[in-house]
């Protein structure tokens, strides 16, 4: 297997605020193509915005998933550097660990260590794994889950904003545990930067934050509002899909959201009708409570109203005893939604894989 150095000392543009490369190793594509088979449909793991992603198995034994971007994936070289420059800098046992990458012959590929279980949507939303996230899973990979975005937004040298959390892109390993991946989307803050602007939304609907949404606006509390969607989907076991109401006038088709059906059964007190009855036990309940409250804070419409990832995890530990009382999330999100879900029939939840220009502004 040969190996060896990557872009030297090159920086990149104003996406990354001119940080260095620190020498990410290359694969070379004959060693990839020969750890996967040539890249055999039976190798095959997934299917992600970007492209497919396979296993793979290294001259040396050791297993690997490799994330082969797609030509037509839109996904350019920027985006590309983006996920080698974030992940060769990020050390957390909730964040996937980038191995290498390869840029040959026209491909360009993403090396990452191999996590057997796949995804948690894999599990979420399948009728018979599900039955595997008991209570306690499910709570460790909430916690999981916090743990790594306040690695992302706090503790790392820089404040990185993911921009598309979503229960496809956390990886699960062999005991279950959560590994936040998928960084091409992210974006890296220096010191002053706390708030930024877009000329082009990237993401998946149904996750996004309302003003990144509608204005391209984010910060680390678009991320808790995609977390607060993804903790409402491990304790209900549902998609937040497309739900659609049309009881009053055809005009006014929209999207129900999967925070407006749980802060309407929160609020008629029936969260036994939202909790995965998998998880549905009553020495429980009040700990599945506190998440949905927590969850239901994470998904206001206005970013001020949203808890901080330090917050989240204080209240999800009960450190914080007294929430405040969230207010009604959007019902609908029309037009928005209604494109995204006839985008999505094929594909359930498909990223929008558009280059952006991002100016970073102090708040």
């Amino acid at each position: 297997m040969l190996l060896y150095k990557f872009f030297g000392e090159e920086k990149l543009g104003d996406n990354v605020n001119q940080v260095k490369l620190q020498e990410p190793l290359l694969f070379n594509l004959q060693a990839l193509a020969s750890a996967t088979n040539n890249f055999h449909q039976s190798n095959k793991l997934g299917q992600g915005g970007f492209g497919p992603v396979y296993r793979g198995k290294l001259s040396n034994g050791q297993e690997i998933a490799v994330k082969k971007l797609s030509r037509a994936s839109g996904q350019g070289q920027e985006e590309f550097m983006n996920e080698v420059v974030v992940i060769s800098k990020l050390q957390h046992r909730n964040l996937v660990r980038l191995l290498g990458n390869c840029v040959e012959g026209g491909e360009k590929m993403l090396v990452y260590e191999y996590l057997p279980n796949k995804s948690l949507d894999a599990f979420l939303f399948d009728l018979v794994k599900s039955k595997l996230l008991d209570w306690r899973r499910r709570f460790n990979i909430i916690e999981g889950i916090c743990r790594g975005l306040l690695y992302l937004h706090r503790d790392s040298r820089l404040k990185i904003i993911h921009r598309d959390l979503k229960a496809s892109n956390i990886l699960l390993d062999e005991e279950l545990n959560p590994k936040i991946s998928d960084f091409g989307l992210a974006r890296i803050f220096g010191d002053n930067g706390d708030q930024a602007n877009t000329i082009r939304v990237v993401g998946t609907y149904g996750y996004m934050s309302p003003e990144y949404a509608m204005k391209g606006r984010f910060s680390e509390k678009s991320d808790v509002f995609s977390f607060g969607v993804l903790l409402l989907e491990i304790v209900s076991g549902r998609r937040n899909s497309c739900f659609y109401d049309d009881e009053d006038d055809m005009s006014l088709l929209g999207f129900i959201s999967l925070p407006y059906i749980a802060w309407k059964m929160w609020n008629a007190n029936n969260i036994v009708a939202l909790t995965d009855p998998i998880i549905c036990e009553p020495c429980f309940e009040m700990e599945i409570l506190r998440c949905i409250h927590v969850g239901l804070l994470c998904v206001q419409d206005f970013a001020n109203d949203r808890p901080s990832v330090s917050i989240v995890i204080s209240m999800l530990k009960s450190e914080i005893i007294d929430l405040p009382l969230p207010k009604q999330p959007a019902y609908t999100e029309r037009q928005i939604a209604r494109d995204a879900c006839s985008s999505q029939n094929n594909l359930r939840k498909c990223s929008v894989n558009n280059v952006t220009v991002s100016m970073v502004q102090g708040r």
